[in-house]
């Protein structure tokens, strides 16, 4: 009986699109609306960053009107906001794969195995990313440093209220496991049917409406004998994100010595908090890493802080 090899299943014209498309459905944060499409972010054909200039806003205070004195002219300045490319990848030996798999469309259950492996990276990256942008200085206006109390309804809504009457613009929040649960305890979460599988699947937890998304990926740092956790609130589109096309999205390998297929993934994305420019810092690679990316010097605020729809939180639970 002829051999199975990843070659004769993996068609990477079917593979490609597959995998970008599932990886989105399985990602909560794309589900939510917290991550959302930019048209005018687009992966560049060359180079690692993305432009996107805008206007400041209308500044001064009027003038009153007078027959003998002109008006005095305010300036439009115009800013920019800056995003960087990702360019990620991994490759996995088919010996691991292939025990896993039985039936006829062994590459649709290989492409779902790399889509929830691309979908939970993204959310680690998306993290990694946020850590950076709340430990910028300009990001002061949008953090809540409530490290010496506990979390509380009051304090969901003093983060919320950072935004003004902007925060009703606010509609997701992604927070540590332990905070969830800690919430749930003292009754300050909602809960919703799940709409997509009401039968099977756990019902939806929300504050004021906006979804509760669970994540251990959320910063936990250790002060004296607490923990102090970092609960982020966001609005719809707060991240934008654009998908690429690598030169070799997707290829296999057979190491005939060893007796191994290998499969590769590639991938060039963008994952950018909308308002907050990247500042080009020195990397060490031509993209940088989650460590780069979590580093407060990688990012200055350029949006007015209402306008950045990223609210954060620090605060112990108990």
């Amino acid at each position: 009986m002829p051999v199975t090899r990843l070659a004769d299943v993996i068609v990477p014209e079917v593979f490609n699109p597959y995998v970008i498309e599932r990886t989105a459905e399985l990602s909560r944060l794309r589900a939510s609306g917290i991550i959302g499409v930019v048209p005018e972010l687009n992966v560049p054909d060359g180079g690692t960053t993305v432009n996107m200039p805008f206007w400041g806003d209308l500044s001064g205070e009027d003038q009153v009107l007078s027959d003998t004195n002109a008006l005095e002219v305010n300036k439009l300045q115009a800013k920019q906001d800056k995003a960087i490319v990702l360019a990620r990848g991994n490759a996995w030996g088919a010996n691991d794969l292939a025990s896993a798999f039985s039936g006829d469309d062994v590459m649709r259950a290989i492409a779902s195995l790399v889509a929830e492996y691309w979908a939970r990276k993204d959310q680690k990256t998306l993290l990694a990313i946020l850590k950076g942008v709340f430990g910028s200085a300009t990001m002061s206006s949008n953090m809540l440093d409530a490290s010496a109390n506990s979390i509380s309804r009051d304090l969901l809504i003093d983060t919320l209220n950072l935004l003004g009457d902007a925060s009703e613009g606010l509609t997701g929040m992604v927070c540590h496991s332990a905070v969830q649960s800690d919430l749930a305890k003292k009754e300050v979460l909602d809960a919703r049917a799940n709409v997509g599988d009401t039968n099977t699947a756990p019902e939806i937890q929300t504050f004021l409406g906006r979804q509760v998304i669970a994540d251990d990926g959320c910063p936990v740092e250790t002060v004296g004998d607490n923990k102090v956790y970092t609960t982020y609130i966001f609005g719809p589109g707060a991240i934008g994100v654009a998908i690429g096309t690598p030169p070799v999205p997707t290829e296999t390998d057979r190491q005939a010595l060893a007796g191994n297929d290998v499969l590769v993934n590639r991938r060039h994305f963008i994952l950018h908090p909308r308002g907050v420019k990247w500042t080009s810092p020195s990397i060490a690679g031509s993209t940088p890493s989650n460590a780069e990316l979590g580093t407060a010097a990688s990012w200055e605020r350029v949006w007015e802080p209402k306008n950045v729809r990223i609210v954060a939180l620090k605060h112990r639970i108990g």
